[in-house]
């Protein structure tokens, strides 16, 4: 097995389970609806576990392109690699967002709500609002990225790497993940909501694309900030990368802070005039 086919299998298995669990909760007349956040945080958990444990020894089971330019921005990775490994995820988790489409086949048409058929597949705010909910994938994959790397950091959890990452999936999710479903991860958001688009979904409705750059952008800032924050702080290594990364961030968010008050001055001036 090439690291190609290692990361597109790795992260089609995270996906199975993690999706998985969107739909059995989600769908009506599924046996595990309405199982609960807690259900739903360890079920991703164990996803991420058994998508390491599978290809781990092959390509290092990075099963997210946040956490792939984190680690070549953090000196830990090719450069030259990450493009074939951002595709090799996308690909992994169209695929299986296609196979949970399939297993749950008879499930769609018995559920009416089209918000809740898309959210088998991709994440979405609790309350839109564009600057926070950029802030909080910021910050989920900030601590994803730098709890990778204090755990590969521990010579003594040798073994128990996928789970400990795991665990560490499962109290994001608790802690962190009722602001916008912790995407954390751009081709678990990503992929999903292109297979959305494409699959004959009955009474799918919208993808919802005004929003999905933000599970997107989100973790690739705040894996980057995770790498240089790890590198500068834990290691004392600090690189120019430090305030490029710093300064796009603060960028994009202020460009963000900017677009959330105007959302927000508009829908006051759609009541008033209501």
């Amino acid at each position: 097995m090439t690291p190609f086919v290692g990361e597109m299998i790795g992260t089609m298995i995270l996906i199975v389970f993690g999706a998985g669990i969107g739909a059995g909760s989600s769908l009506k007349k599924s046996y595990s609806n309405n199982a609960g956040w807690i259900v739903i945080t360890v079920a991703w958990g164990l996803a991420v576990t058994m998508g390491v444990f599978a290809v781990g020894s092959v390509s290092g089971a990075h099963l997210n392109p946040a956490v792939t330019i984190a680690f070549a921005l953090n000196g830990d990775f090719p450069w030259s690699d990450v493009p074939s490994y951002i595709l090799a995820q996308m690909l992994g988790a169209i695929l299986g967002s296609v196979l949970i489409y399939l297993h749950y086949l008879p499930h769609w048409k018995e559920t009416e709500d089209p918000a809740t058929k898309l959210g088998v597949f991709a994440t979405s705010p609790a309350i839109p609002h564009t600057f926070s909910n950029l802030l909080s994938e910021i910050i989920g994959t900030f601590i994803l990225v730098l709890g990778l790397l204090f755990i590969g950091a521990n010579k003594f959890t040798e073994g128990l790497n996928p789970l400990a990452v795991g665990l560490l999936i499962v109290v994001i999710g608790m802690s962190l993940g009722g602001t916008t479903g912790y995407a954390i991860n751009p081709a678990r958001d990503l992929g999903p909501r292109i297979a959305h688009f494409l699959l004959p979904i009955s009474g799918k409705g919208s993808s919802n694309w005004g929003y999905s750059w933000i599970p997107v952008v989100g973790p690739l800032l705040g894996g980057c900030l995770g790498a240089v924050f790890y590198k500068t702080v834990f290691l004392g290594k600090a690189t120019g990368s430090l305030w490029i990364v710093l300064g796009i961030s603060f960028l994009v968010l202020l460009l963000s802070f900017v677009s959330s008050k105007k959302q927000t001055s508009l829908r006051s001036q759609a009541n008033q005039a209501a």
